[in-house]
């Protein structure tokens, strides 16, 4: 039986995924499992039993996936899994910054007499413009991405998209009125509207900075519905404050922006919806189970996607190892010496690291594959099986 361990509320449509092979405990030290949203995970000791964690959503900041990768524990997350709730607000954001909707409510809310006459008086000062005809740039064709650029396009908007690691899943999905860009330098001078959906790592920190705020029309509206730190925040109240920038919607709020005219602070409620929130607990305890009791890997972050299904065969080894030459050989010369017959096997890498499924003929004690752990780059060897 593995034991499951909850650091934040899941959703309970998640929860009801573990059957019987699990259970559930309070102490993270015992689990071999742990499902998380945004509990911060950087400095916590992680148990010797750990084997993964599922992140129910998309970006793992929170997770110190380097340790992970070199204990060989599996971090899972959701890509996909809110971007439709992500999709809608971004939606919302276009709108609230072509049209002064939010201090129009702020002002018709301060009236306390004769409302309908001042209402009619006043509202002037808050109209706006439409999107329809404008062109919005969408930086990062992700899940996301593709999602805000296709729902742009049919609201009457031409739309312009960047993406240098455009995956083919990606490209098929986009409609086919979406002009692409290869450099970011040539997209910016075209937009009335830019949109960032790209992932925070250190090649995307401050990537929207002087440079790239001289390259924009002036009064566009910037929208930023992936993490703060990919804008220079010091360069955005400049470029505010000339009038570069018209409008500045941001879903992560900051002393450095919260307090601005010109910007609208939404409180980080990107993937805040019902239905985002049970599709995340799903996709995080269907890849958790899957990988406990069978050994597949499915939307990690720090180890290759590989899966061989159910085991319907003895036994099956997981080996989780430093991609390096030769490696492969040794895992099965090893097993030969062991008298292990190899039914099937698949091996998978990603970056320094490989992942190595085997099914064997026969039941494999622990004991068998100790020699395993002693191979200069193996990190964690597990009996599946």
């Amino acid at each position: 039986m593995f034991a499951i361990t909850a650091l934040n509320k899941i959703a309970q449509k998640g929860l009801d995924l573990f059957d019987s092979d699990f259970s559930f405990t309070d102490d993270a030290g015992e689990a071999q499992g742990i499902l998380v949203r945004s509990h911060d995970m950087l400095n916590m000791e992680l148990s010797e039993k750990l084997l993964a964690i599922a992140r129910a959503g998309a970006g793992v900041n929170n997770i110190p996936v380097d340790v992970c990768s070199a204990r060989g524990i599996v971090v899972f997350n959701t890509p996909g899994a809110n971007a439709n709730a992500v999709k809608e607000l971004v939606l919302a954001g276009l709108f609230l910054s072509s049209r002064d909707i939010v201090s129009g409510i702020t002002w018709a809310k301060s009236l306390t007499e004769d409302i309908a006459k001042n209402v009619e008086k006043g509202k002037s000062k808050f109209a706006g413009n439409e999107i329809k005809g404008k062109t919005l740039g969408v930086i990062g064709l992700g899940a996301i991405g593709v999602m805000v650029a296709n729902a742009a396009s049919a609201l009457g908007m031409k739309v312009a998209g960047y993406d240098p690691f455009l995956s083919v899943k990606a490209a098929l999905e986009l409609t086919n009125k979406i002009n692409l860009y290869d450099k970011l330098e040539g997209i910016l001078p075209q937009c009335d509207y830019i949109t960032i959906h790209v992932p925070y790592m250190e090649g995307t920190k401050n990537m929207i900075g002087e440079t790239q705020f001289s390259q924009m029309r002036d009064g566009v509206r910037l929208l930023n519905f992936s993490r703060d730190a990919i804008i220079n925040e010091r360069d955005l109240i400049s470029a505010i404050d000339s009038g570069k920038v018209h409008r500045y919607v941001t879903d992560f709020p900051n002393e450095h922006v919260a307090s601005h005219h010109h910007v609208i602070c939404i409180p980080h409620l990107g993937a805040s919806t019902e239905e985002s929130e049970e599709n995340c607990a799903v996709m995080a305890a269907e890849q958790l189970v899957d990988y406990l009791k069978n050994g597949n890997i499915t939307n990690s972050v720090n180890y290759p996607d590989c899966s061989m299904g159910k085991c319907h065969t003895a036994g099956r080894i997981a080996v989780l190892h430093r991609n390096i030459p030769s490696m492969i050989g040794r895992i099965t010369s090893l097993m030969a010496d062991k008298d292990i017959n190899i039914s099937d096997m698949t091996n998978r890498s990603k970056g320094e690291y490989q992942y190595t499924l085997v099914d064997v003929d026969s039941h494999v004690e622990k004991q068998d594959l100790e020699a395993l752990r002693t191979i200069n780059g193996i990190i964690a060897v597990r009996i599946v099986k």
